[in-house]
């Protein structure tokens, strides 16, 4: 961030992160499939996802106000937490409503469909900050918590703020590309895009795993029990579904 910057009140900039991520898997019967979803709804549940977003929040520097959560029936889970700078905390309920604007939320979807064999697990996870905290800082950390084949990232700035002089702030921060906050060593596993407005401070990246290990795909099967053949036509499957989840639309 460098220097602090001198500010008349307080800074009103909005920021806001989307991140979303797919894990693919092969499933080949309806049972497999089924379980799939149920393993998945298992480890992904409101209170793993719950402990995923409070360490986030403590990475900003933010602190949690509030927790609401649910576990869905039957699959899926969210979590949505209130969220305030430290040196905000809330001391009227005027404050409180004021700090509705910072919070973390995050939905889970698993999703399967018979007849490809395929099932997909999304999950969207989504920070808004007011004031000089961003979560930019948070990617590696998201990352790493799922099993992320396909990630897709918003982040926006609105609004401004005004320094002591009266000048306006339109971006606190220097953003050319949320590619900049990745580890480097995470980036070299995925191919990855950019689309970025800088006019409107919006910026997108789309990121898809480079060499997948297809053992890591195959859900209660061993690699080495199917012909490779077999091999052969499965990782087709999980890329062709992987390429058009990437592009968003349908390719094949």
């Amino acid at each position: 961030m460098g220097e602090k910057l001198k500010l008349y009140g307080f800074n009103n900039l909005t920021k806001a992160l989307s991140f979303n991520i797919y894990d693919v898997c092969y499933a080949k019967t309806a049972r497999e499939q089924k379980d799939y979803i149920a393993y998945i709804d298992e480890q992904y549940n409101a209170e793993r996802l719950t402990n995923i977003l409070t360490t986030l929040t403590d990475m900003i520097g933010a602190t949690v106000l509030n927790i609401a959560r649910q576990d869905y029936e039957p699959q899926g889970a969210s979590v949505t937490l209130l969220i305030a700078e430290d040196s905000m905390l809330p001391r009227s309920q005027t404050q409180l409503a004021h700090l509705d604007k910072s919070h973390v939320t995050v939905h889970t979807y698993p999703e399967y469909h018979p007849e490809t064999c395929i099932a997909t697990f999304r999950v969207d996870i989504d920070v808004a900050t007011c004031g000089e905290i961003t979560p930019l800082s948070t990617l590696d950390y998201l990352i790493g918590s799922f099993d992320s084949d396909i990630i897709t990232m918003d982040y926006r700035v609105r609004g401004f703020t005004r320094d002591v002089n009266g000048k306006k702030l339109f971006l606190d921060h220097p953003v050319t590309s949320i590619q900049d906050y990745i580890n480097p060593e995470i980036l070299r596993r995925y191919d990855a895009v950019d689309i970025n407005v800088y006019a409107a401070s919006l910026f997108h990246t789309r990121m898809m795993i480079k060499e997948p290990d297809l053992q890591n795909y195959l859900f209660k099967t061993d690699i080495y029990e199917l012909p490779p053949l077999t091999r052969l036509e499965i990782m087709n499957s999980l890329r062709r579904e992987m390429i058009e989840i990437f592009n968003g639309r349908n390719i094949y």
